[in-house]
């Protein structure tokens, strides 16, 4: 059975006449009657009744028509996917990152991305750090901007984009509010809002509070960083955060940072994926973008 035996196939059926088919197909009618006949006998069925100068498809003509439909529409994305993997300014990019990343250094790096490449698309991904890893794994997204950096991994490789600092935060009337810094064990009796379990800034919190001597008292759980910032300027405790998110806010409610004098406390920002897959070209220049742009913007 050949490719082109299943679209005269369609052709015809669509047309429900051999000569208009042929003449959409540009062949003669009798290249296209040929093809129709040798596909009915390799079936072994036939795929159509005249009647008239028209012709019908029979019951099992019709069954045989949806599934080829299907199947030419499969092969023409497989066609499409395949451009899109070798042409750098087309296609689709599948892209994880955490929600703390989502206020501002994801769309900062997409939006300058598609000035340049205004014809590339984007599937977008949030989730945990454990999810955003397997997610790259079984390759269900290319990429994947993850923090901490996994700094040795079989199946995963990738570059780190920054280091970024995480400042205390409390609320505006709280009695450290009025110092520029403090050390860990001065909120050794506070209560903490943090991230949910499998959050990767919960766990830098936490490490950093261990190694301060204590640990935490966690009054309140949330998944995103807008949350926590609001409960916190809001009275209902306190917490340990990015830099990157205390600059760009969605509300109003601001707590005050807090450097930490007693210890760095730091997350590692990067970018993952598959050692043993070819990126495609537009995913890959994605990436190229991103490291080369990292080196020089201000976050």
């Amino acid at each position: 059975m050949e490719l082109r035996q299943l679209q005269y196939f369609v052709k015809v059926a669509k047309k429900q006449h051999m000569t208009q088919a042929a003449e959409e197909l540009h062949i003669a009618q009798s290249a296209v009657s040929r093809q129709i006949h040798q596909l009915e006998e390799q079936l072994g069925v036939h795929l159509f009744l005249q009647q008239g100068r028209n012709l019908q498809l029979t019951p099992v003509g019709k069954v045989f028509l949806d599934r080829v439909e299907g199947i030419l529409q499969d092969l023409d994305r497989v066609i499409q996917e395949t451009r899109e993997f070798i042409d750098p300014d087309l296609g689709e990019i599948r892209l994880g990152f955490p929600h703390s990343m989502g206020v501002h250094l994801v769309p900062m790096i997409v939006s300058q991305f598609r000035n340049a490449h205004p014809n590339v698309t984007f599937k977008l991904k949030q989730g945990k750090y454990d999810q955003l890893m397997q997610a790259v794994l079984k390759a269900e997204i290319d990429l994947a901007f993850i923090s901490p950096f996994p700094e040795a991994h079989s199946h995963l490789i990738g570059n780190v984009l920054l280091t970024e600092e995480l400042f205390a935060v409390v609320p505006p009337n709280h009695p450290l509010a009025a110092r520029d810094c403090i050390s860990l064990t001065d909120l050794q009796e506070e209560s903490f809002v943090l991230f949910r379990e499998g959050f990767s800034l919960r766990n830098i919190v936490v490490e950093a509070c261990q190694k301060a001597g204590f640990v935490p008292k966690i009054g309140f759980e949330s998944e995103e960083t807008d949350t926590i910032r609001s409960l916190v300027a809001a009275g209902m405790g306190i917490s340990l955060l990015p830099e990157m998110s205390l600059k760009y806010s969605c509300t109003p409610l601001q707590p005050v940072k807090l450097r930490i004098t007693d210890q760095h406390v730091t997350r590692t920002i990067g970018i993952i994926h598959r050692t043993q897959d070819k990126l495609p070209l537009v995913a890959k220049g994605f990436k190229d973008f991103t490291v080369s742009y990292m080196k020089d913007v201000e976050i």
